[in-house]
């Protein structure tokens, strides 16, 4: 009986689907595990992503890690008993994407539902690293989306050439809130990379020395 002859063309290998870290970490991105989770990847990762697709003014991009910040600040704001636990939670808001990067919300919405899910896979991996609910409780969310909102209003208004009236149609009006925002957003300038680097760190460990303990994990 003669050999089944070799097929022309061998089967692929697996697409890799994880990315090394500077840490050494590897994370898997189809299922992420908390315990391959730095914030110092995190911090690295979004000071070199930039907002806006970079189309905005400026000597540098304004960075994810710098909206973050912003984000969280609003966000205290906005409810001044806010826990530091969902304040850590607006500050790691948009924390994936220093894996796969920051889509403008047209090109979001035009990839559809698969997007969001692999998002929000790698997200709750991210919260359970970190000692938050993997679902956030609809209060808090509301809060953190609504500081989103705001920050992009400000950044669209200062830095990506919106008009007011189509920054108040995509994201709404601030002024209407009647809360006492933070004053940097009346003149923002983004941050060189290192410097927004070093401000989403030092927003994240005074948020772990308030009580936002990460739960400790395999070397």
């Amino acid at each position: 009986m003669q050999p089944k002859p070799k097929p022309l063309i061998e089967p692929a290998a697996p697409a890799r689907a994880w990315q090394r870290m500077l840490s050494g970490r590897r994370l898997d991105l189809l299922d992420p595990s908390p315990f391959d989770i730095e914030i110092a990847d995190i911090a690295h990762g979004l000071a070199r992503v930039a907002r806006w697709n970079g189309q905005t003014k400026g000597a540098h991009a304004f960075s994810v890690a710098q909206h973050c910040v912003l984000a969280e600040a609003i966000a205290l704001a906005l409810k001044p008993n806010f826990s530091a636990k969902f304040r850590l939670a607006a500050l790691l808001h948009d924390a994936p994407e220093y894996v796969i990067g920051d889509l403008i919300t047209p090109f979001k919405a035009a990839m559809g539902q698969s997007y969001k899910v692999f998002e929000e896979r790698i997200q709750r991996a991210i919260h359970i690293r970190f000692g938050l609910p993997p679902v956030l409780p609809p209060s808090a969310a509301q809060i953190i989306k609504k500081a989103d909102k705001i920050a992009a209003y400000y950044e669209a208004t200062q830095l990506a050439g919106f008009s007011a009236s189509d920054a108040k149609a995509y994201f709404g009006d601030p002024s209407a809130l009647g809360v006492q925002l933070p004053a940097i957003l009346r003149s923002l300038e983004p941050m060189e990379t290192s410097a927004a680097q070093a401000a989403y760190l030092k927003c994240f460990e005074m948020l772990e020395s308030e009580g936002c303990k990460a739960p400790a994990h395999a070397s």
